[in-house]
């Protein structure tokens, strides 16, 4: 074969495998518009009874969305802003970005995702999870220079055990990334429910062994109260 028709079908061939990996990881993604219904309650409520600027959003997936009501007293006298929306992924807190934190002007923004990124039947690469990290924290960044953003890092669970070193792997990279920007906390949720040996408690969740009971709820709102304090506590009127 000639040197240019091998260089040409070499494109070609590049190309090819870039086009399949867009594909792949588009079919990964699960669509954001299933959440549209609970966005719009948010809005809803920020109809009836306004946030204040200048509080931190807390925004997430389940462990978040079911800890919504509980939040505020867990986290008093921090003034935060629950928005948390169950089953989502970190794709779906950077396409409600500005629907779910920016609006609010907030201080700061904590955000709970990649338990389902790697833990569901169709989980969504690594890399792919801590790039849309990125988005989000440039996106605040730009409208916000100053908030500050903290991120959780997956925490274990009985049910999804199996993936629990794609999950650290995950972690570590949040990590890496609040490692190098100042603007950027890493919070470790994940120690407080292990056991010595390593492995997960097992008295800390409900019956699906993925969801926090009260002793979970109450050593999770203590593990992020704690975090919050230090930076946080001084910016309260």
């Amino acid at each position: 074969m000639p040197r240019k028709t091998a260089r040409c079908v070499g494109r070609v061939f590049a190309i090819a495998l870039v086009l399949f990996a867009v594909e792949v990881h588009a079919r990964q993604l699960p669509g954001p518009e299933r959440f549209e219904d609970a966005i719009q309650r948010f809005e809803e409520q920020d109809r009836l009874n306004p946030p204040p600027e200048g509080a931190i959003v807390l925004t997430g997936s389940s462990s978040i969305a079911r800890w919504n009501d509980q939040a505020p007293a867990a986290l008093a006298p921090l003034t935060v802003i629950p928005r948390g929306f169950g089953g989502s992924v970190m794709n779906d807190v950077l396409h409600y970005l500005d629907r779910v934190a920016l609006k609010y002007r907030p201080r700061a923004i904590l955000i709970y995702e990649g338990d389902n990124d790697t833990g569901s039947n169709n989980p969504i690469p690594e890399d792919m999870i801590l790039d849309q990290l990125r988005q989000i924290i440039d996106r605040v960044h730009e409208a916000l220079p100053d908030t500050r953003i903290y991120v959780l890092s997956v925490k274990p669970s009985v049910l999804r055990w199996g993936v629990w070193p794609v999950a650290q792997r995950v972690s570590a990279g949040y990590k890496e990334i609040a490692d190098n920007d100042p603007r950027v906390y890493y919070v470790d949720v994940a120690t407080p429910f292990l056991n010595n040996d390593g492995t997960v408690m097992t008295d800390v969740f409900v019956e699906d062994d993925l969801h926090f009971n009260d002793l979970g709820n109450a050593i999770w709102g203590a593990t992020i109260k704690a975090a919050l304090m230090p930076m946080e506590a001084r910016h309260e009127r």
